[in-house]
């Protein structure tokens, strides 16, 4: 991705600083978005009896309707980035995203915002970020595999239901801790998020606090033009059930042809989704401008969503490229499946 130099001077603010500079970079995405039956929520608050908004016992009714399969679809990404580096080589950075995106049940337009920060600490292999921070299946090798779509609307993944740490374009995000070291072949990490839950009882029953800590560890090899990893992660449930996810993957790539293969043990402690998911994805490049995509995931627990779907990209040249992909979403306990596709540009900064 280009990045776009937006000053860079020899910063002599502190001792030991060698310089500093920020970097602007990102991209936009613009088409039509598809999506069978697609609906949208619509919440109205009012008042109480006493006729008077913004007291005790205001009220508020939420109704689901049809809204238009076909959307326009858009987003605007601009990730703005702080970095300095010591006369001893260690860089620090800071990253704050300004997004925007449509209402993907409405396709209307919404307000770009800026997202949390995160911060980094880079010194030869060694990696350390905190705040909005990506954790270790996030930052996993091959996890996402070839995504299809503009909107990059299907996966390999698409059975897992664990709620892993991920970094957040559009909120705050947890502000967690990230440690990635790297040496040779081999890269490993690890990721803490320390969080609590607040549940209100029923019948105005005093609320209660428990632990929902976070963590996760990961392992990355890599040997000729293959790459396997490992991850494990565990959140804190209480009262002895902790929900878990352990994911490996396989990719490489065979000249003009690349693939993955995805599997994982997705123990989310819940009937409807506990169990096994896998999945597969592959991307040929036919010719110089024209890569085509697949990718199918699924899993064995009534509520996994599975995805199959088949797409393109076209190469303009200048950062600048056409994309969409056609599939479909469908589960066992799903009332029927859903075609959904799309087709726009996207162009890189």
């Amino acid at each position: 991705m280009k990045k776009v130099l937006f000053a860079s001077t020899a910063l002599i603010a502190t001792a030991g600083v060698a310089a500093a500079e920020i970097n602007f970079s990102g991209y936009g995405r613009f088409g039509i978005g598809y999506k069978e039956d697609r609906t949208a929520t619509t919440t109205v608050n009012g008042p109480g009896a006493d006729g008077l908004m913004g007291t005790a016992d205001d009220v508020s009714a939420s109704s689901t309707a049809q809204s238009d399969d076909a959307i326009l679809v858009s987003r605007f990404r601009l990730n703005i980035d702080g970095i300095a580096e010591t006369d001893g080589g260690v860089r620090f950075e800071g990253r704050v995203r300004l997004q925007a995106d449509e209402d993907s049940s409405t396709g209307e337009a919404n307000s770009a915002g800026l997202n949390g920060a995160r911060f980094s600490v880079i010194y030869g292999g060694l990696r350390v970020d905190a705040g909005n921070v990506a954790g270790s299946f996030d930052n996993l090798a091959n996890y996402y595999g070839n995504e299809v779509g503009l909107e990059l609307f299907a996966g390999q993944y698409s059975g897992v239901d664990y709620s892993f740490l991920a970094y957040s374009s559009t909120g705050s995000g947890a502000n967690a801790v990230f440690f990635q070291y790297s040496v040779g072949d081999f890269s490993f990490g690890a990721s803490y998020d320390q969080a609590q839950v607040t549940t209100v009882a029923a019948g105005g029953a005093a609320s209660t606090t428990v632990d929902a800590d976070r963590w996760d560890i990961s392992a990355t090899y890599t040997f000729n033009n293959i790459t396997a990893a490992l991850a494990y992660g565990q959140t804190d449930g209480g009262a002895g059930s902790d929900p878990s996810l352990t994911v490996l993957t396989l990719g490489g790539e065979w000249g003009d042809f690349s693939g993955t293969l995805f599997v994982a043990d997705d123990a989310t402690k819940v009937a409807s989704t506990d169990g096994t998911a896998w999945g597969l994805s592959a991307a040929y490049n036919l010719g110089a401008a024209t890569t085509l995509l697949f990718t199918y995931g699924d899993g064995n627990a009534s509520a996994d969503t599975q995805q199959v779907a088949i797409g393109a990209i076209y190469d303009l040249g200048g950062g600048a490229s056409l994309r969409g992909g056609i599939g479909r979403n469908d589960c066992d306990s799903c009332a029927s499946d859903t075609i959904v596709a799309d087709f726009g540009a996207q162009f890189n900064f």
